[in-house]
This record gives C-alpha cells, structure tokens and sequence, in this order.
C-alpha cells in the first residue's frame, strides 16, 4: 500500500540499459521504479513525465527527458509552463505539434487526447507493435470482516457441519447489543462473544451458530439510492411503480476513484437485482460527472521531497524556508493531505467568510471537473459578490428591502432576461463558474438603476442554488413566507433580448472612420442616408455618389457594417 500513497518520494534506479520506443524507434532508458505497481497493467509502464504527476516528480529527481505532448484546449498561462517543463498537464485537451512520422500519418496535431489514444493504439495495432486491449481495474473486495459494524450474514453453522439460511421470517437480522467491541480472544468477530443471539437450536434439537463475521456496510450502500424512494416501506425494499417512477438515478457526481469502488459495485448489485425482476432498470445511474480534485500550496526541496506546510516559514522577499535547515523551498500546488498538512478546514473559512462564500468559490475556481487550486487571497471577490447581491434587494437597510420600482428601464428587464437564459443554460451544464460569471454581469447591469420586484425576485432564485442560506434570508425580507425552494424556475422570453437597435460599424476605403446606432430593421436607403449624415464634416466625409456596400447578418439580417468606397 506505500507503493500507491500520493506525496511519498519517488525514487528508482537505472540498470543500464535502453528500450525502443514503437512509435518513433528512440532509445528510452529503462529504470526500476518503487512506485510502479505491479497489478497496473503488465507491470512495466511508460513514464510520461508531461502528463503524469509521479512520472514528473521521477523524472525531475533523475533529470530525465520531458517532452510534452497535450496542450489545453484553450491558450493560458499554463501553456508555457507546460513547453518549459514547469508543469504537468494532467487536464484534458488537444495535441502538440511533432515532427514524428506518425503525428502527419494520422493527424495528430490539434487532437484531442482521448481520441489521439485510440488512433495511436490502433495505428500500433496495426503494425504488430502492440495490441489494443480494454483492461478492468478490478480490485478485490473482501465482503467478509471479523468487526461489529455490518451487516450480518443471515446463516447458521450447524454441529453436523451443514450451514443453512436462516428463515426469510427471522428477516431483517439485527446485530445485537454488546458490550464489548473488541476481537474475541481467539481473534474471532465482536459477535463470538453475543452468546444469546449466537447460539441457536432448530426444532429437532440440533445446535447451530450464526456466522460472527459481517459485511462491509457496503453491502447497504449498493442500493440506498433505491431504499431513498421508499424509505418508509415495511413489507419491501421499494415499491415498484416508485420504482419505475424514479429510476435511473438522473446524475451520480464522485471522483474518479468510485469507478473501481463503490460505483463498480453498486452497478454489480443493481444487475443482479434487475435479473431477479426487482428493478426496471438494466443500469442505475444515467450519467456520471466526476469532479475535479482541490489542490492547496505546498512545498518541495531540491530533491524533490514534499515539506509539510507547517514546517516552512514564507519570507518577507516571498520566498519559503525550511524551518530545520534554511533551505529555500520550490512552491507547488499539491493535493491536499493530512501528511503535507496543508488541508483547508471549512469551519475556519465559514467563520470569516460564511457558508455561501466558501460553497460558491469552490464553484468559481474553475470547470467543475478540472483541477482547482486553493487561493485564500481570491475568496474575497466572491464575498464582495454577494455583499453586491446583499445590497442589490436590500439596499443596506436593517430589515425588510428595497422600494422596488414600479417601472424600469429596458436595459434592466434585457439584463435579467439575459442572466436567466445564460445562467439556465450553464446549470444544465454543469458549468457552474461561468453560471457565477454570468450573474456577477447581471449584477453590474443591475446595480445603481432601479428595478421592479420581478427583476428583483427572479435574480434571488437564480442565484439561490449557489448561494441558498443567503437567498433563503433575501426571499424572507422580500416578504415571502414560504421558502424559495418550490418555486418555479424563472424562464426568459426571448422577444425581450431582442434589442430595437444595433450598432453599425462605418468603414471608409477598407478602415473604420465611426460607429452609428440605427434600427435593426433599416434598409440599405435609409442606412445610406444615416451614413453620409453621421460623417459630414468629419475628414472622410461620403456622400450619395459614393459606393455603398451594406453587409448584413446571415441569420436576422440586421446591418452590422456599411464600407464605402469613395470616389476621390
């Protein structure tokens, strides 16, 4: 098991020798690695220090080569760190360029990653370098502890050897009441020593034992999704029109490690349960969405060993020392463990900030599935959000909130009609920090002009799933007595984001000489008209002898800019 924790050091040596890489023939020199496990794959794995963390930290503290290969999607920052060596790219995203052979071949360059794997093991494939193969990364469960907490295995052991099921009227069997939680001296199960509800005798007199052993306790979480339905029902485990009614679970949102875990395994239990008749459904989650891991500051010294955080002290010149030696330290983002002690404890963050800030900055780090990294300076913004959002029904006041509008401008009524069909669209998603981004444009918008109490109210249920304890505070002041919770989501009428006007760019001989605002519905006479007026006296002036070239929007045909080649 020390093989697969995170932060220890990774260390190997070389054996002097080389192995061919099949792609483009290069040498690779071939190390034994103490944190290659021998249940993954063959055991012999090719390190990517680019895009594998370990590899990467293996390969710095053996200066080995790194060469890059994925980029993401989008340029940022990240993108020169990545081509200087500075950071592993573990995110999706498209191909680099390559002079290899086999990047021209299939047109790798600009790939994305998950299908240039496919074109690269096919390609291998079809040499005979290699062969294209799906491996399950089983893992054993033992079902079986020697532990009181569990479910009890519902047999008896008899004197004559035999074992049996216990009556489906003895059913469900409850763990008894001991007093004593600790192994049996024999090294048995707590339960060896429940003598009364241990010992058993049949009808004819022969003596039994029931099994001491329990489950896992995940012998009930494979299917609480389904006793969630019907939790109340005595006679079953869920009713089957409930059943029907519910079922597939619409989304299932965990990290990537329940695949092999409890996701695996309740997908076993759940196509068990569907070949006995008892469920409707073959499969029983419809859609998985794994989240992004959270990373904090740590530090690392020059050979690449993790530090703790409570062992650095941070400079005034913004360096990080080791307190035992001096030694300045490199700044990383690490996964958060309580062997690098640099978790961040919510409560601490609650106290200063309140529960909707640290929810709603969790969100705004970056796309839900993608790594986030923790800045305690960046929370801040998200605070003087909501404070915005505070005042924006509210205006400050004590109790009670704003005097709300009995009219208000079109620019107010576009802005919240924008915010809900963005902010809908993004919740759908699942892009929850651009959803963020959108509301913090809503509120810019909104903010200094008045607004009527539907503006007001439709922005409290948008922002409310990101922020409930907040907006649950603002509904009351607002004078709703129940809560916002049952409330129909707000829809957006799309007539109302039409604009009556557009802006027209105005470009003489090929450059842009002024903009003119006209109405969406102008024709090419009248813009022309417009054109000449909104450059007299400028130093290009046009006039009607001048050719006038309109051009329009594909889809709604309103005029987005007028060039004219003037006669000179």
């Amino acid at each position: 098991m020390d093989r697969t924790i995170e932060n220890r050091e990774k260390s190997g040596v070389f054996i002097g020798t080389h192995v061919v890489n099949p792609v483009n023939g290069r040498k690779v020199p071939l190390y034994i690695g103490d944190y290659v496990l021998m249940s993954y794959g063959t055991g012999a794995v090719m390190g990517v220090p680019g895009h594998d963390e370990r590899d990467f930290v293996f390969a710095r503290n053996y200066g080995l080569q790194y060469v890059p290969v994925v980029r993401p999607v989008k340029d940022d920052e990240r993108l020169q760190q990545i081509l200087d060596g500075e950071l592993c790219y573990t995110d999706p995203g498209v191909m680099l360029p390559c002079a290899d052979e086999v990047f021209g071949e299939l047109g790798l360059e600009g790939m994305p990653n998950e299908d240039a794997k496919w074109a690269i093991s096919g390609w291998l494939d079809s040499r005979g370098s290699g062969r294209r193969v799906i491996n399950y990364r089983f893992r054993d469960w033992l079902f079986s502890r020697q532990r009181y907490w569990g479910e009890p295995f519902p047999f008896v052991h008899w004197e004559d050897g035999s074992v049996s099921l216990i009556d489906e009227s003895e059913l469900p069997l409850v763990l008894p009441q001991v007093e004593e939680y600790r192994p049996s001296d024999g090294g048995e199960s707590p339960l060896a020593r429940a003598g009364e509800w241990l010992d058993v005798i049949d009808s004819s007199g022969r003596r039994g034992r029931r099994e001491t052993n329990t489950m896992p306790q995940w012998a009930g979480s494979c299917w609480y999704y389904l006793r969630f339905i019907d939790p109340q029902n005595s006679e079953r485990f869920c009713d089957p029109e409930l059943e029907k009614a519910w079922m597939p679970v619409d989304l299932y949102v965990g990290g990537a490690e329940h695949a092999v875990l409890h996701l695996l395994y309740a997908r076993f239990w759940h196509k068990l349960l569907f070949d006995l008749g008892h469920v409707s459904t073959e499969e029983p989650f419809a859609h998985l969405f794994n989240q992004g891991m959270l990373n904090a500051p740590a530090f690392r010294d020059q050979r690449g060993v993790l530090v703790p955080v409570d062992e650095v002290t941070e400079k005034d010149d913004g360096s990080v020392v080791r307190n035992s030696d001096g030694e300045v330290l490199e700044r990383i983002n690490a996964k958060m463990s309580k062997s690098l002690r640099n978790v961040i404890t919510p409560d601490d963050v609650i106290a200063e900030y309140g529960a909707d800030t640290l929810r709603m900055y969790l969100m705004f780090m970056a796309p839900l599935d993608h790594q986030r990294f923790w800045d305690p300076k960046a929370i801040s913004g998200i605070h003087r959000f909501l404070r915005r959002s505070w005042a924006l029904i509210t205006d400050n006041a004590d109790t009670g909130c704003r005097d709300f509008a009995s009219e208000e401008s079109d620019e107010a009524t576009r802005a919240i009609h924008k915010a809900i069909k963005g902010v809908t669209a993004d919740y759908n998603a699942l892009a929850l920090n651009t959803a963020i981004a959108k509301l913090m444009e809503a509120i810019n918008e909104l903010s200094g002009q008045p607004i009527s109490r539907e503006t007001a109210r439709r922005y409290v249920l948008l922002l409310a799933p990101l922020a409930p304890h907040l907006c649950e505070e603002l509904w009351s002041r607002m004078g709703y007595a129940d809560t916002l919770a049952y409330e129909d989501w707000p829809e957006y009428d799309e007539a109302v984001l039409t604009e009556d006007s557009v802006t027209v760019i105005i470009q003489v001989l090929g450059k842009k000489r002024g903009q003119l605002q006209v109405a969406r519905e102008v024709d090419d006479a009248t813009l022309q008209e417009l054109v000449v007026q909104a450059q007299s006296g400028s130093n290009y002036e046009v006039n009607g002898n001048d050719r006038f070239i309109v051009v329009r929007d594909k889809k709604d045909q309103t005029p987005k800019l007028v060039n004219v080649i003037a006669k000179r």
